[in-house]
């Protein structure tokens, strides 16, 4: 006779199935990390691209949000001086996610430049 007892396929669906869940597991942390990595990288281009818009510059609003593009992404700006004299510094935060996700960019601009 030839073929495999019911022991080796049992063993062999066993290594099997084994296998095909650490696969798919290993697949799904890895979509939700690249999920992740496109949130925070969305956040750091809305964040850049503000900050560096010299109409942005020129406005006193320390809140709003990225409407009509990005309308789940609202944004922060805090002004302060530095220990040097002439120097401010700029934190910008971008939030999204119903407001659990942050990330901030600094920039120090001179008092002037505001």
């Amino acid at each position: 006779m030839r073929g495999f007892t019911l022991l080796e396929v049992m063993i062999a669906l066993a290594i099997t199935a084994g296998v095909l869940l650490t696969v798919i597991s290993s697949v799904n942390y890895h979509l939700s990390r690249i999920a992740e990595d496109t949130e925070e990288t969305t956040a750091v281009l809305l964040g850049r691209a503000k900050l560096e818009d010299p109409e942005f510059a020129k406005k006193t609003d320390t809140k709003g949000t990225f409407a009509p593009d990005h309308p789940d992404h609202k944004w922060e700006r805090e002004i302060s001086k530095t220990d040097i004299p002439g120097l401010n510094m700029i934190r910008f935060t971008v939030i999204w996610g119903n407001n659990s996700k942050r990330l901030s960019l600094v920039q120090y601009v001179p008092q002037n430049a505001q």
